[in-house]
């Protein structure tokens, strides 16, 4: 056909032009100018590892923590003089052989114990100015867990992709890393732990993409072995099994985890179907990837995530039908109906409209086409192969009006 096709590419994305040094600046000065007075000892506290790019970037948008500890495991470059020189206590915390828990736990151990809270970042992270007074605005005295918008990536024009809550704000007291990777604060206190949610305080995901993390299936193997009863990391370890292309033990990884009693929240489970359907794809059983991704949609038919993974893998086979069926399906659901499983960005932007359209030009419904290609060009307003596929429907169309009015006409001629 004469119209370009979809193709998904993973883009590299840059940091977003927000968090221009120039800009953070002028937003912190903005924000000490209305300080209010603090009711809290604040420590931000992080571990790394040859991250000196990060630094400065890191240590701007942290003026308004009482204090910076950095736990250092091994860096070769000039992460170190680097944090000391934008104000951070920096420990040196070689942990071998490595595991993330261990090394937050040991970084821990050195925050002062008058410290009321602990705000845990990762050093390709950036928490908004104003972070502070929006922590403050509702944390009590017997809170003990703050939840957060976690932004893990971004569109290629800036705005969040995958975004999900997040809980890594926690009293200095009473808490603990577990896992050797995927780590997560376990709560070590009497009673029930009180959290709360922040509103306004966001933090946003910049990672290192040529980092290594080839480990992490070696960690949660290990994790697997010291909690078996955990299936938050069974479920991660069949995911990481389908990164690495290892489809077999990802089809049994996470199969084991849908089946295991504990088995309950939708979201994570219709993930694992997602995955098992993305793996008999790898494998060539396009009918079994289909059937999973069918049962993700009906473990949880209110998110469009499933909805738009169906899409693109019926898409591959040009399966128009099917695609036809996702997307309208999908554009039912009006809101982003989670922030607890990360999200997929691509049933809100503008590839959803995309795949919709080329699958009514396909099927012969070229109105449905056209208005499809304009609301994914609007979300995609640089993209050229989207702006050519209209004026290639736009074409369609009027040929085929122009057939009708040929059929309309030969039928008057048969009659006379």
């Amino acid at each position: 056909m004469s119209y370009d096709s979809y193709e998904n590419k993973n883009s590299n994305i840059e940091y977003a032009s927000f968090y221009q040094m120039e800009h953070i600046q002028k937003s912190i000065f903005e924000y000490e100018k209305g300080a209010k007075m603090s009711k809290y000892k604040v420590c931000v506290y992080a571990v790394c590892k040859d991250e000196e790019q990060f630094v400065h970037r890191f240590m701007a948008n942290l003026k308004e923590a009482d204090m910076v500890i950095i736990g250092d495991t091994g860096s070769t470059d000039k992460t170190v003089q680097k944090f000391k020189e934008n104000g951070a206590i920096v420990y040196e915390i070689p942990i071998k052989p490595w595991r993330f828990d261990k090394a937050r736990n040991e970084l821990l151990k050195f925050i002062p114990e008058d410290v009321d809270i602990c705000v845990a970042l990762d050093v390709d992270e950036v928490i908004n100015v104003g972070w502070r007074e929006a922590l403050e605005e509702v944390w009590q005295p017997n809170s003990c867990l703050g939840r957060y918008q976690y932004i893990w990536s971004f569109n290629p024009d800036g705005s969040p992709a995958v975004q999900f809550v997040q809980h890594r704000i926690h009293a200095r007291k009473n808490y603990h890393w577990i896992y050797p990777t995927h780590e997560v604060l376990e709560y070590t206190g009497k009673g029930k732990a009180e959290d709360v949610f922040i509103p306004g305080l966001v933090v946003e995901h910049y990672p290192d993409k040529s980092k290594d993390r080839s480990f992490n299936v070696e960690l949660l193997e290990l994790a697997m072995k010291e909690f078996p009863n955990d299936i938050r990391n069974l479920h991660y370890l069949g995911r990481e099994y389908m990164f690495v292309n290892r489809y077999d033990d990802a089809i049994l990884t996470l199969k084991k985890y849908l089946n295991h009693p504990l088995s309950e929240w939708s979201e994570e489970r219709s993930a694992s179907m997602r995955f098992i359907g993305r793996s008999y794809d790898a494998k060539g059983d396009y009918l079994q990837a289909k059937a999973w991704m069918l049962k993700a949609i009906a473990e949880i038919p209110y998110i469009r995530d499933a909805y738009i993974e169906l899409a693109f893998l019926a898409y591959g086979k040009q399966d128009w039908n099917t695609v036809y069926y996702a997307v309208t399906d999908a554009l039912k659901i009006k809101e982003l109906n989670t922030l607890g499983y990360p999200s997929d960005p691509r049933g809100w932007n503008s590839d959803i409209y995309d795949l919709g359209s080329l699958a009514c030009i396909n099927l012969g419904l070229v109105d449905s086409a056209i208005e499809y290609a304009k609301q994914a060009a609007r979300l995609s307003p640089e993209d050229e192969r989207i702006k050519n596929n209209i004026i290639f429907m736009e074409q369609e169309k009027e040929m085929q009006e122009d057939r009708i009015w040929e059929a309309v006409n030969q039928r008057k001629k048969e009659k006379d």
